[in-house]
């Protein structure tokens, strides 16, 4: 493998811990933040390999990788959960509490990858997600706000699509081929008419090899200029970030210019959009371009697949997105180095941040500590069967974020609510309750050992939390679970200082060897997958299949998607697909809803149960509580 040189000069960011621990944002506020040209240079990036936002954040060039090609890949190191409570177990916090003991305690060359947070959640019920405590990335108003612009090149580019989705409908619904063919291979200045670059892709698809429209036969140009879509398969819809219920479902084209081109249709969370997913499995620019011209938006009346290249639509789109293929480089509070980069949710789409800033970070750092979304069976499963088979990357360990508030809730304990006081039975010592929850992270353990990848457990430690209930909880990870450790970290109140034994374990754990393997093979059919996804980590008894999820899994197969890996959408407060059942359910059956295509981002995604792709908001959502300081500017009520 040869030796590695990835040791930089680096000064870590001393720490004033305060107890009781104050708010986020005011410890955020009160921080102490290296220039972002500092973070670049100690990580090893070239001057020229940055561009800045400001003082703080700078995007990374994706030419680093052509310089680095030949440097040996650090460790790969996954952060996920058990089954969380509506409250989240602290996995953000964990993933960045592990990076500051590494970097800033331990000496070692390491880098946060975190997803970018949609402003939905942030302005909604769950607040910011920069971590908490003294284990957060900042500055952390940048991170839960606009960042460097991306969601909004998605929603723009995105919503782009779906307005030239609407539009071909009504041009081709009012025109001729001869008037569509007029309009769209129109004159250059020289009279000489020519084909739009973004249609060039469609020529190919159709094996017309002409490059003058004049010499295109009457059949040709009927098959170039008209499109046909169905408007009963549209699947494309428009987006928005922004918790909107009553967008969830619309009519549009009611206005009187549209002459009766009407439809139902609807929003969905712009991290929900396609889109957002192609962006965190592409490899490169190239390969991102043709990840959205693949994008599949709708069947035409014969039965055919349309593609944003046959709407002449993904040329632009992937101009939008020029800037937000690079990831954005920020820090923790201590100084370490964190890439932020993609956003999709863990139960609609893969949930899991960018392979290019793992890519890049490999190669810059000996640890690459990457999260993905939800529990194991969720952001992790897919972590692995398709982040990992899309980017060729071999995981080294997963971390598995605990606590005995959640496991307490899987062995019986009271409904856990946000926005409500926690019931006292999470506030008092309960081992028997404990020991009944344990058996929903022993099953998580055994999810992460059918991939044949060392566990580490992190206990993430609340002040409730007694020395008897956590001895418990290590005890039975390892001795039942086969965990390599199981470690307890209090990173929230004492940031990397806290999470030091969990970074000698993971450390530890790295040096071992793995046998990773995926789930299932790709060439295995479509229910195949989904059975074995089913069975094999979310403990099912069987699957049942909609009529309509039977006709479209029949359709994909017709249409040759059969071997794409599966991306199950399903709630993340479950193993099964039933929010209500809580440890380790029995007994139950998936009901497959539906089954929709991620061409161009690469995956299936059976809908189990009802998932819904708009959030809504709260009685009390939590942008009340946030406000700009008038007299210094700074925002006020993050979490």
């Amino acid at each position: 493998m040869g030796k590695k040189t990835k040791k930089h000069k680096f000064s870590s960011t001393k720490l004033t811990l305060k107890d009781p621990v104050p708010a986020d944002i005011e410890i955020a506020q009160e921080a102490v933040l290296k220039p972002i040209t500092q973070i670049a240079e100690e990580l090893g990036l070239l001057p020229e390999e940055i561009e800045m936002y400001g003082t703080y954040k700078a995007k990374v060039r994706l030419e680093v990788l052509e310089r680095l090609k030949d440097m040996p890949d650090g460790k790969y190191i996954d952060v996920t959960a058990i089954t969380p409570t509506p409250l989240g177990e602290g996995k953000t916090t964990t993933t960045v509490g592990l990076s500051q003991a590494l970097g800033a305690h331990l000496g070692k060359s390491v880098i946060t990858c975190i997803r970018q947070p949609s402003q939905g959640p942030t302005f909604g019920i769950k607040g910011g997600a920069a971590g908490g405590g003294y284990s957060q990335v900042i500055p952390m108003e940048d991170l839960n706000l606009h960042l460097t612009g991306d969601i909004h090149a998605i929603t723009a580019a995105n919503n782009l699509l779906a307005a030239a989705i609407d539009t071909r409908i009504f041009h081709e619904s009012r025109q001729s081929n001869k008037a569509l063919s007029k309009r769209l291979f129109p004159k250059d200045k020289n009279g000489n008419r020519f084909f739009a670059r973004g249609m060039l892709n469609r020529l190919k698809k159709l094996g017309i090899e002409k490059t003058d429209p004049d010499e295109l036969t009457k059949e040709e140009c009927s098959r170039l200029v008209r499109l046909d879509i169905d408007p009963d398969t549209i699947t494309w819809m428009r987006g928005i970030d922004t918790n909107d219920r009553y967008l969830r479902e619309i009519t549009i084209g009611q206005s009187p210019s549209e002459k009766g081109v009407e439809r139902k249709s609807g929003f969905y969370i712009t991290v929900a959009s396609e889109i957002m997913a192609v962006l965190a499995l592409t490899t490169d620019l190239a390969d991102m371009r043709q990840r959205l011209g693949e994008m599949v938006v709708a069947l035409d009346k014969q039965g055919n697949a349309v593609t944003a290249d046959d709407l002449g639509a993904a040329g632009a789109i992937t101009a939008l997105m020029k800037d937000a293929i690079k990831p954005t480089l920020m820090q923790t509070l201590e100084g370490t180095p964190v890439f932020v980069h993609a956003g999709p949710f863990a139960n609609i789409a893969h949930g899991n941040s960018s392979i290019l800033a793992d890519k890049i970070g490999l190669k810059l750092a000996d640890y690459v500590i990457t999260e993905s979304g939800f529990g194991a069976d969720m952001g992790m499963e897919k972590f692995f069967d398709i982040k990992c088979r899309t980017s060729g990357l071999v995981p080294s360990v997963v971390v598995l974020v605990a606590t005995i508030r959640a496991l307490k809730m899987h062995g019986g304990g009271p409904t856990v609510s946000a926005g409500k006081p926690l019931d006292h039975t999470y506030l008092m010592e309960d081992l028997e309750l404990l020991k009944k929850g344990m058996k929903n992270l022993l099953h998580h353990i055994s999810i992460a050992r059918k991939f044949g990848v060392p566990v580490v457990v992190a206990v993430n430690q609340f002040y409730t939390d007694t020395p008897a209930e956590l001895d418990l909880v290590r005890k039975i990870a390892v001795e039942e679970g086969g965990a390599v450790d199981a470690v307890i970290s209090n990173h929230w109140a004492l940031g990397g200082k806290g999470s030091m034994n969990l970074a000698k374990a993971v450390v530890r754990a790295a040096e071992q060897s793995s046998d990773f393997k995926f789930l299932y093979p790709l060439d295995w059919t479509i229910k195949q997958k989904i059975e074995t996804i089913a069975k094999e980590i979310y403990g099912a008894d069987g699957v049942e299949y909609s009529p309509e999820a039977e006709e479209r899994i029949a359709e994909y197969t017709r249409l040759g998607f059969s071997e794409l890996p599966i991306c199950m959408a399903k709630t993340h407060l479950s193993l099964s697909h039933d929010p209500k059942l809580k440890g380790v359910p029995k007994g139950f059956v998936i009901p497959v809803r539906d089954v929709r295509a991620s061409v161009g981002a690469g995956f299936l995604y059976p809908v189990l149960g009802k998932i819904s792709t708009m959030p809504g908001l709260s009685t009390r959502p939590a942008f009340m509580d946030i406000d700009i300081d008038l007299a210094t500017g700074k925002i006020l009520g993050l979490s």
